[in-house]
């Protein structure tokens, strides 16, 4: 009993706390759902907060990323900025030396206008000064330029080709010319002409012309000449006429056998001992030589070539005392060499610019000139008035009557040459005729004749 008593105890126990547990689990439900629609009644608080704070972080996440787009864009747009900025003062960088160079240009382009233009103008000054000067010569001043231009051919040739004769031409006629054109300034050039004629005269010509065809004629005579050693050659034979007399047929004969015999043997007599003999070929060789150092000479002469021409002369000469005999021909031959040899074919030509000098500074001249020609002073005689004399008749005479008689026309010449005659003294006498008073007495004596 007792162990059921005490299972009713622990069931009623068990039921109180049944019943405690439940309502207290009620409760704890309801203090859940509370808590659980507190919590979710904050939570979506939280949530509507939080989309709010979405929503205003948005709006400033989209304002900062506008800021920073525009900062962007603004840095981009500062870095175009700064390269516009350097390409403009590369620019300007080109354009300031373009500028430069253009300007420098433009500088240099003026500068040689300026200086063609200058130099054409001083051409055109000079060239109408030069005609204005043509245009104001005078005869003389063309004889002046003409016998000028004689004293430059006389320097030329005598200086480049040696040419007396046409130098003294050439001399001659500037002379001529200066006298003709009358110019007292050309005296002193005209007297230094005359000491060059002069000395052209004595300058000794060599016959160039003469020379060469003796020079010539040696060559000719190279063949006649005997070489110093025998060579092994035939000798020409002249040629027969064509028709003999019958007379001479047997000499002949003879004459045409020992020519025969010739041609197989030659007989030649040498003065001195053989050493060895030629072939025609050195033989030819030889004379060859010789007729070459011939023709040097012959251009040296020519030329005018003094040293050419004396040292071809020495080389012929020697050549032909090792290659040739000596006899008569060939010292003949040697004596033509040694006379050429002592002709100076350019001799020592005087100095004759002078005149050409003188004469291009004829002003100089023409001021010495007028200053050594005496002053001619032009005065006029003095007038004395004299009384009025009376012949015994009672007819007054003046002093210019009375001295009529005895008066003879006097001539002056003034600078220029010119004479003045006495045409001014008789005017001056019919002047002073009239001025004087006529005498009445005289008057019926003049009257007289035309009455009658």
């Amino acid at each position: 009993m007792a162990e059921l008593s005490e299972q009713q105890e622990q069931t009623v126990s068990e039921n109180s706390k049944a019943r405690k547990s439940r309502s207290g689990l009620w409760l704890g439900i309801i203090v859940l759902f509370i808590i659980i629609s507190i919590a979710g009644a904050g939570f979506y608080l939280f949530q509507q907060l939080r989309a709010e704070q979405d929503d205003l972080g948005g709006e400033v996440n989209k304002g900062d990323m506008q800021l920073i787009e525009l900062s962007k864009q603004i840095s981009g747009y500062q870095a175009q900025l700064a390269a516009i900025q350097s390409q403009l003062a590369t620019v300007e960088a080109d354009a300031a030396g373009k500028d430069a160079h253009f300007t420098q240009t433009l500088a240099d382009f003026s500068r040689l206008h300026t200086e063609k233009l200058d130099g054409a103008r001083n051409e055109l000054n000079s060239a109408i000064s030069q005609v204005q000067r043509q245009l104001g010569k005078t005869r003389g001043d063309w004889l002046i330029a003409d016998s000028e231009y004689l004293l430059s051919i006389a320097n030329q040739r005598l200086y480049l080709m040696g040419d007396v004769n046409t130098t003294r031409e050439a001399l001659e006629a500037a002379d001529q010319r200066l006298r003709e054109s009358g110019d007292a300034g050309t005296f002193k050039i005209r007297e230094q002409i005359a000491k060059d004629i002069s000395a052209i005269r004595n300058v000794a010509v060599a016959d160039v012309v003469g020379m060469y065809a003796s020079i010539q004629a040696l060559q000719t005579q190279v063949d006649k000449l005997t070489l110093f050693l025998p060579y092994t050659g035939k000798t020409l034979t002249p040629s027969k006429p064509a028709q003999e007399p019958a007379d001479k047929e047997g000499r002949n004969l003879i004459d045409s056998a020992l020519d025969q015999l010739e041609e197989v043997v030659t007989i030649r007599h040498i003065e001195h001992p053989i050493k060895e003999i030629l072939t025609p070929e050195q033989a030819q060789f030889i004379r060859e030589q010789l007729r070459v150092k011939l023709e040097m000479v012959k251009i040296a002469l020519v030329q005018q070539n003094e040293q050419l021409y004396q040292s071809s002369l020495a080389d012929a000469k020697k050549w032909t005392e090792q290659n040739f005999a000596k006899n008569t021909e060939t010292g003949n031959f040697i004596a033509e060499l040694d006379k050429f040899s002592a002709i100076k074919i350019r001799s020592h030509f005087p100095d004759i610019s002078l005149s050409l000098k003188m004469l291009r500074d004829i002003t100089k001249l023409r001021l010495e000139a007028d200053k050594a020609m005496p002053a001619v002073e032009k005065t006029k005689p003095v007038q004395v008035e004299k009384p009025v004399e009376t012949t015994k008749s009672g007819e007054a005479v003046t002093p210019v009557e009375a001295e009529k008689p005895t008066e003879t026309p006097a001539t002056t010449k003034d600078a220029g040459g010119v004479e003045a005659g006495t045409t001014a003294r008789t005017q001056e006498v019919e002047q002073r005729k009239e001025q004087l008073p006529k005498d009445p007495a005289r008057q019926p004596i003049e009257a007289a004749p035309a009455a009658h």
